[in-house]
């Protein structure tokens, strides 16, 4: 067994926690931050669908839709998800690697609060004289230039995406240098557990392709002042480059962290050990390989790259992403599956996420991709990914471990109905935009007219994004109903099987006491089958 230092008084207060080095603290300052923004972004959202439900202009003019449309977009890729998936690894890898303490404590709180910077100078675009930014979140020039978009609200914004975008890059080091360097007595690389070794993937891409987009940004902050780099008849191209190479492996910064979290709960809800770990391993490292080879399957349409390349990797993808799919189904085979709140979300993710890879794999072609290219069938595909996905598996992930975090259980009634309004309601939003894309409705519109024929289908899509915030705010009640009438957990109310379950509940300043030996990547079943 290995023990640690015996515990100081843990500060208290509000300046306490906004100058806290705990990794534990940090990562639920993070987490909590990104769930307030994904609450703001969700009300943008609501107002861009209440405004398509039917053609013609009812709340917003076309200039507020763009900022908007802008804000949601950028807010929910550089504001929530990723945030969202780095605060689960800040909180979590340190515990399930057996260590005391996140390395670089201090760059961990400095991550923290540039991406809280970040955050206000994008937003703060809303305050100025000629309004925020309203290019959408991929600022492609000359959208985004000077003449196109002028005023200090865009200037605000690409400073913003900056700091947040740094952010995330320092707990990315943060992360990463926690498991190479302070792995307990035992942990060998292969005994890392699933989610930990999502995060090495994930953080190899972030420190790969987050310096790219700040650069990209900062040329692109220098045209607006005249400089001209993305002015030539083939600059705007160049900046697609950089951008879609940040912006295609960020997707799978997004999804990599949510589907660790959802190994674990897979395996602890199906009462059996990871199925596949060495495959799931392989297939991880060959995805993030192949995703770094793919950035310009979203430029198959300039006729400016090679789409037999791009859209054989881009294939490629798929046989990884399966292998996947396959050790997640195979850990639930033969097992004694709890069908508890986590469990649901898991299933749902699995479900979903499966929709918008399929789909991924169409657009890979590029006789499909020039037929439904800046459509609503991407924004659909999109949506699909991320937040029928990745966020099914977030949520997952809070019903799991908020025992953990705060010692008490969320209201298994309250989850379920959760996952039901969210899953109604995810795919009432997000499958008719495939018919629209398929009918001809561009994205990035704020209006149509009503003999285009997209009325009933956006008026569905829009229901179902009323049902979609009705789920949000039933998560928000159950988060404070359990506060304040608290459930208590327990150390290891589900039977977990890595070592965050072999501490308290929550955790101590310095997380273990002891230390059980570590014979694999799931330490505590090792114990309870008598292996260790």
């Amino acid at each position: 067994m290995t023990t640690v230092a015996s515990e100081r008084p843990v500060p208290r207060g509000l300046l306490a926690w906004a100058a806290a080095t705990d990794h534990k603290r940090v990562g639920v300052l993070t987490g909590a931050t990104a769930l307030v923004l994904l609450l703001v972004n969700g009300a943008f959202a609501l107002v861009m669908r209440s405004e398509l439900a039917w053609p013609g202009t009812q709340i917003v003019g076309l200039k507020t839709y763009n900022e908007l449309f802008t804000a949601h977009g950028s807010g929910m890729i550089y504001l929530v998800v990723t945030p969202l998936a780095f605060a689960l690894a800040v909180y979590f890898v340190p515990l399930q690697v057996g260590a005391a303490e996140i390395a670089g404590p201090r760059f961990a709180l400095l991550g923290f609060w540039l991406y809280v910077c970040g955050a206000v100078a994008m937003y703060s675009g809303f305050l100025t004289q000629e309004g925020a930014a309203r290019f959408g979140w991929t600022a492609f020039p000359p959208l985004s230039d000077s003449t196109n978009s002028p005023g200090l609200g865009s200037d605000l914004w690409l400073l913003g995406v900056c700091l947040a975008v740094g952010g995330m890059f320092v707990l990315s080091g943060c992360v990463l240098a926690t498991i190479v360097r302070l792995r307990a007595p035992g942990m060998t690389m292969l005994r890392l557990p699933v989610f930990c070794w999502t995060m090495v993937v994930t953080t190899l891409m972030t420190l790969t392709t987050f310096p790219v987009l700040i650069v990209a940004l900062t040329l692109l902050e220098l045209d607006r002042r005249g400089v001209g780099v993305f002015t030539s008849s083939g600059g705007p191209a160049a900046y697609q480059h950089l951008f879609w190479f940040y912006g295609h492996p960020v997707v799978y910064v997004m999804f990599f962290p949510f589907v660790g979290a959802m190994g674990e709960v897979i395996a602890t809800f199906s009462r059996r050990r990871f199925f596949g770990y060495h495959a799931f391993v392989i297939s991880l490292l060959a995805f993030a390989a192949l995703s770094m080879s793919v950035w310009a399957h979203h430029m198959f349409t300039t006729g400016q790259v090679t789409n037999q390349y791009f859209s054989l990797t881009s294939t490629l993808i798929a046989i990884p992403a399966g292998i996947e799919y396959f050790d997640l189904i195979g850990t639930m085979i033969g097992g004694s599956i709890l069908f508890r709140t986590p469990m649901l979300f898991a299933i749902g993710f699995l479900l979903l996420f499966l929709i918008g890879g399929l789909s991924g794999i169409m657009v890979a072609s590029p006789p499909i991709d020039y037929h439904v290219h800046d459509s609503f069938f991407i924004v659909a595909h999109f949506h699909y990914t991320l937040f029928a996905g990745s966020m099914f598996a977030f949520f997952a992930a809070v019903y799991y471990w908020f025992p953990k975090v705060t010692g008490a259980f969320l209201r298994e009634g309250l989850g379920k109905f959760h996952f039901l309004f969210m899953f109604v309601g995810t795919n009432l939003t997000f499958f008719p935009m495939f018919l629209l894309g398929e009918k001809g409705m561009p994205r990035r519109v704020g209006d149509y007219r009503g003999s285009d024929g997209f009325t009933g289908l956006n008026l569905i899509s829009t229901i179902g994004a009323f049902l979609t915030a009705l789920a949000i705010a039933i998560f928000v009640c159950n988060v404070f109903v359990s506060l304040r009438r608290r459930e208590p957990a327990g150390a290891d109310p589900w039977e977990g099987q890595t070592l965050e379950w072999a501490t308290s509940s929550p955790p101590p300043r310095h997380n273990f006491d002891a230390l059980p030996a570590v014979r694999s990547f799931a330490p505590l079943l090792d114990v309870r089958e008598g292996k260790a």
